[in-house]
This record gives C-alpha cells, structure tokens and sequence, in this order.
C-alpha cells in the first residue's frame, strides 16, 4: 500500500500562485488546500490541520511572518515553510518562524526537495484536536 502523501495548506494572496503551486502538488498525490491571506489561512487550521504550511511572507492585513509565528505557538510541531519573491535563502530575517524557505518562482522540484527534508511529526488527533480549539 503507498504511503499517504502530506495534506498540504498554501497561503498566498496572489491567486495565480496558490493555482500553480495547488495544481501541481494535487497532480502528484498531494492533498491541497489554499488561503489567500493569514486570517483565512487560521480559519482553515481550525477545520482540519494540515501536514505542512507553505506560507508567503508578504501579505495585506495578517503577513505571513505573523501567521507563521502564531502557527509556532499554537503547533509548534507542525512543519512550516516561509516563501518569497522578495528575499533569497540568506536574506531572509532570523525572526522568521520557519523551518524551510522556499523561493517563489523556482521549481516544483525544488519544493519536493525541501518538503522531503522536513522534520516528520506523529499526529495524533486526540492532540489536534484540543490544539484546533485554540484558533
């Protein structure tokens, strides 16, 4: 029996990304959801937990670096992956709560690459779900 693939959240505020990124992962066995920005991203959190969130830093109203730093609190299991177009690897602020950096417009591939790498985390559901409560 293959091994379940990562249920995924991407949270972007422009939709042509959340598209792409969605398309391609679900192509390859990946459950996707998308929120176009923080607020919308806790809401989605709160109804089902995903395996990984892929969160773009730069957004209107809840940015990305505080959406993540509220995930870390609330999940601090939950593997994280901050995106931009605006910084590279190197550049990216120490502040930001994340376990991974993906740059916007590189490849698939190279997001495969990182996701692979990620710490794995046992979920149990008795343990999200009192964590779920506290969006």
């Amino acid at each position: 029996m293959p091994e379940r693939k990562a249920s995924l959240l991407i949270v972007d505020n422009e939709p042509s990304i959340r598209e792409s990124l969605s398309f391609g992962l679900t192509e390859i066995g990946y459950s996707v959801r998308a929120a176009e920005d923080g607020f919308s991203a806790l809401i989605e959190i709160q109804k089902e937990t995903p395996d990984i969130i892929l969160s773009d830093l730069n957004m209107p109203g809840m940015s990305g670096f505080e959406l993540l730093s509220v995930v870390r609190r609330r999940f601090p299991a939950l593997p994280l992956i901050a995106m931009s177009d605006a910084f590279c690897g190197d550049e990216v602020s120490s502040g930001v709560v994340a376990d991974a950096f993906y740059q916007k417009g590189s490849s698939l591939g190279a997001l495969l690459m990182i996701m692979g790498a990620l710490p794995r985390t046992e979920r149990h559901p008795s343990h999200l779900s009192a964590a779920r409560c506290q969006c």
